[in-house]
């Protein structure tokens, strides 16, 4: 490959371009007429404006993209994560234009991309699954019938979906058909598919994820677990890698059942196999993601490995260069990932202009973001600024590095959640790891972040009275000592 398309915006963009350059590859950007100015668009070698600042007018438009690709020479497109990164459609027009994807195939995007599919080449390959439907369910007398035989709670989920959209949790056999209703309603608003599936509802999980990284060679292999059970309305909003959970044994047994997905749809390239533990510490399958992850960078820092890179010597048709015996976990990674939201007032999307924008450094620090001081946050997107990663030999020193990090990231005109990442590396039981995905209902309120800002203040306030009294007393005792002599006079009359 001479040149690569990224076919996305902002951090992830920036993020992939600068491993494709690192591989002596030119890069070609995409932008909206909001991102024109976009550190994403200065970096390449090339760019293209493809519409107005809306994602339907711009990063959306699929035949333009490819057109685009085709006239500048590219050899392949690289989507990122979001947009078109899972559009089965968009990655076989890519192959269909003679472009290498650089991701998976369209048939196994188009397979995992449904739960229903994923579900059944699951059980085709014996991994564990929660109790439920195996086909999508309209009729609620047999829903009842079938959620009774499972047990309450169940949880009724879209076909089609994912980020908490088309999801219910129904206590009650009396709740079911308005739930239903909902989920089927908002499932079709959502994805066009209204098409809903019962299973047993897991009342506190871990969601645990396994990275995979499989060749077109019949390599598969698994690059261990993120934790990702800190979430606010079904999004991730912490990650660390390894979980403090896993012992090797059920590390080892995950990765492997993450194997057989990737096998079930003959995969290539880098994805990401999810599983709910719960507190028996048995897991159970939930889905597949057929992309480069959010989190990615925690597995990277615990592995050693660029995925881009690896993603695109997978897609140059290159033999993975690694075992499975070869990988090793080296210390512990967190990611916060810091979104121009306001955790204050339920996490509300903000706007406007980033007038101080700094960010943190030192060894272990990693900050993937994709704006600079001065810039403005668009509505058009996803609110999110930047990742914040941290590496150290233990999860406690990661802790400290983190909190550490987000105390030295100054951002200035735009609410974000940098107050909520402290908040969280503070409390006890993420401290010690006792925490499911209920984490944020269970123990964030803005009252709490207000009182924690508070007692942050009243200590900084005593520590400055207590340093400024200390060096009123030095400066006392040297002066009845004899030890300070004012040369106030002779600088004055130096300067006369």
């Amino acid at each position: 490959m001479q040149k690569i398309l990224v076919a996305n915006r902002g951090e992830i963009a920036l993020r992939i371009m600068r491993s494709i350059k690192e591989m002596g590859i030119a890069t070609v950007a995409v932008y909206s007429e909001a991102d024109r100015l976009a550190p994403h668009v200065r970096f390449a070698d090339e760019a293209i404006c493809l519409g107005p600042a809306p994602s339907n007018q711009s990063y959306l438009l699929e035949d333009k993209i490819i057109a685009e690709a085709l006239r500048l020479g590219v050899d392949g497109i690289h989507p990122g994560y979001g947009f078109l990164s899972e559009n089965a459609e968009f990655a076989g027009k890519v192959e269909a234009a003679g472009i290498t994807f650089i991701g998976p195939s369209s048939l196994a995007i188009e397979m995992m991309g449904n739960k229903l599919a994923a579900k059944a080449a699951a059980l085709k390959f014996d991994v564990p699954m929660l109790p439920g439907t195996k086909d999508a369910i309209a009729d609620i007398a047999e829903a009842k019938k079938i959620a009774t035989e499972i047990g309450f709670p169940v949880l009724i989920k879209a076909a089609a979906g994912g980020g908490g959209k088309g999801m219910r949790v129904v206590n009650a056999a009396a709740e079911l058909e308005e739930q239903m209703q909902r989920a089927i309603g908002e499932a079709t608003s959502a994805f066009g598919d209204g098409s809903v599936f019962l299973e047993k509802y897991v009342a506190s999980p871990r969601h645990i994820e396994i990275q995979v990284l499989c060749d077109k060679h019949q390599n598969y292999l698994y690059l261990f677990e993120r934790e990702c059970s800190v979430q606010r309305r079904h999004q991730k909003v912490v990650e660390e890698a390894p979980s403090c959970v896993l012992t090797p044994e059920i590390r080892k047994m995950m990765g492997e059942n993450a194997v057989k997905i990737a096998k079930a749809c003959d995969y290539v390239g880098a994805g990401t196999v999810e599983f709910l533990l719960d507190e028996n510490h048995h897991f159970f399958f939930l889905e597949m993601n057929t992309r480069l992850q959010v989190e990615h960078p925690v597995t990277e820092m615990i592995t050693g490995l660029d995925l881009v890179k690896e993603q695109i010597k997978i897609a140059r048709g290159e033999v993975l260069s690694f075992t499975q015996e070869d990988l090793k976990i080296n210390g512990h990674a967190i990611e916060l990932r810091i979104y121009a939201e306001d955790p204050t007032n339920n996490f509300l999307p903000d706007i406007g202009t980033l007038k101080t924008y700094r960010t943190p450094d030192g060894p272990g620090i990693r900050v993937d973001g994709g704006y600079e001081e001065g810039m403005t946050i668009p509505v058009y997107y996803d609110p999110m600024i930047a990742k914040l990663a941290v590496h150290a030999p233990t999860r406690q020193e990661a802790l400290q590095k983190m909190i550490r990090a987000i105390d030295d990231y100054k951002i200035e005109g735009v609410a974000n959640t940098l107050i909520f990442g402290k908040f969280v590396m503070q409390h006890p039981d993420f401290a010690s790891g006792n925490f499911d995905t209920h984490f944020v209902p269970k123990h964030f309120s803005p009252e709490k972040l207000q009182s924690q800002n508070e007692d942050e203040i009243l200590i900084a306030a005593i520590a400055a009275a207590h340093i400024y009294e200390t060096a009123k007393k030095e400066v006392a005792t040297a002066a009845t000592n004899g030890a300070v002599k004012s040369n106030w006079g002779e600088r004055r009359g130096m300067r006369g």
